[in-house]
């Protein structure tokens, strides 16, 4: 049993130049080599209130906001390893664009933008960000400097001059969420939305296979939709990367997921597929004897709803990636009555069941994201919320969505500080 005052320890900041958080969460919850960004808004930190102007001003104001959070933590914005933009019009994605383009001259980082229903305080774009985290949070253990960012991309993989393809951290690989774009033609292909979640499965594939990292070496998956109505259709094209091989197809390996409606895609596609991949071999200068055989632990309870198209948590190295939760009673298969409060509170049961399973506790939480169908509903849901994260601890990106499977009201995703690590192969 490792000495606990030797393992990595949970480090929540709010940095006193970024706006206060509007709910009960963290700027930034440091684990590990990661921090993680909560959503950041466009919010005046000396008024509290959103900047006026439309979304230009918006976008500057949410990239100053996370310039403050990342400076405050003695970080640059070149340490984002990934960026991801939700609008609440499609059509501002290219002039929140060119705002990100104006703080990322040279490097840039992985990258998700998203369309959705609504955004916290009526704003009309939200940024979050995870950020390396060189020194690590092994307490009395400062390892500032020992890790290296490692870009890469391939020609066999649509290319954009506003992200790179691949952004290697420590034991995460971090992917650009892929569009259904032909790399050959640089258009969308042919075809409806089986088609389209076949290439941007083989997209996700020729990125990996350009930095020589196997396909169920993925962790987490996050499906943007923008009809859940074409989910059947979606899962039955997953079903045929996943699992990938001989290995995974003997222990029925399938990532961690999360499935969100998205109000729009760019390019007008209809899915657009982001995932989060382990990174056995780790970033230079760790020695290989340190880093090689790192293995992907997957885990599910019954004490928490299953589904044959995800695992309820995926872990690797220092995290552990849950699949997102619906208000269903893992009990009954159903989901349960009554209203909003209700529904978040299954939601947040059913991730600490699964937290639990595998002996960690609620306080391990370094992120959560909720999807909501009413953005007014967030009032309700922190007061459920704050009974189960007293301490505000974990960070926080939340979004409106139009609509969840079976007509729930909230979905709920988490990622979850791993210190024991998982072991190397035997």
């Amino acid at each position: 049993m490792p000495d606990m005052s030797d393992l990595n320890a949970v480090l929540a900041r709010n940095p006193e130049q970024a706006p206060k958080p509007i709910g009960p969460y963290s700027q930034t919850v440091a684990f590990s080599h990661y921090n993680n960004v909560s959503g950041q808004l466009p919010i005046d930190p000396a008024t509290g209130e959103v900047v006026p102007g439309g979304v230009k001003e918006q976008a500057g104001q949410a990239l100053a906001n996370l310039r403050a959070v990342v400076e405050g933590i003695d970080h640059v914005l070149d340490d984002v390893v990934r960026l991801s933009v939700f609008v609440t019009d499609i059509a501002d994605a290219d002039t929140v664009d060119t705002v990100v383009a104006s703080a990322f001259t040279g490097y840039v980082p992985a990258r998700t933008t998203v369309a959705v229903a609504a955004l916290p305080l009526g704003a009309a774009v939200q940024i979050d960000a995870l950020v390396a985290h060189g020194e690590g949070t092994i307490p009395n253990a400062p390892q500032a400097g020992d890790l290296v960012k490692v870009v890469a991309g391939t020609d066999a993989a649509p290319r954009s001059p506003g992200s790179s393809q691949a952004v290697a951290f420590s034991h995460y690989n971090n992917i650009s969420a892929q569009l259904p774009i032909d790399p050959a033609t640089g258009e969308l292909v042919a075809g409806g939305v089986a088609e389209q979640t076949a290439q941007c499965l083989a997209n996700v594939k020729a990125v990996l296979q350009g930095i020589d990292v196997p396909f169920d070496d993925i962790v987490r998956v996050t499906i943007f939709l923008t009809d859940l109505a074409d989910v059947d259709a979606v899962n039955e094209v997953y079903t045929t990367f996943f699992p990938d091989t001989a290995v995974a197809r003997a222990v029925g390996y399938v990532p961690a997921r999360t499935v969100v409606e998205a109000a729009a895609l760019p390019q007008g596609a209809l899915v657009q597929i982001e995932a989060v991949v382990s990174h056995g071999d780790g970033t230079p200068p760790q020695e290989v004897e340190d880093r090689h055989g790192i293995v992907i632990r997957a885990n599910d309870t019954d004490a928490a709803p299953r589904s044959p198209l995800s695992t309820q948590s995926v872990a690797f190295s220092h995290y552990n990636h849950v699949t997102a939760q619906l208000p269903i009673d893992p009990a009954t298969g159903e989901q349960v009555g009554g209203g909003i409060a209700d529904q978040a509170r299954q939601c947040l049961a059913n991730i600490r069941a699964i937290v639990e399973s595998v002996d960690h506790s609620l306080d391990d939480v370094v992120k959560v994201n909720l999807f909501l169908t009413d953005i007014a509903d967030i009032a309700a849901v922190d007061e459920v919320y704050a009974t189960f994260f007293p301490g505000g601890v974990p960070a926080r990106r939340t979004v409106g969505v139009s609509a969840l499977p079976g007509g729930a009201l909230i979905q709920v995703d988490a990622v979850v500080g791993n210190a024991e690590g998982t072991p190397p192969a035997v």
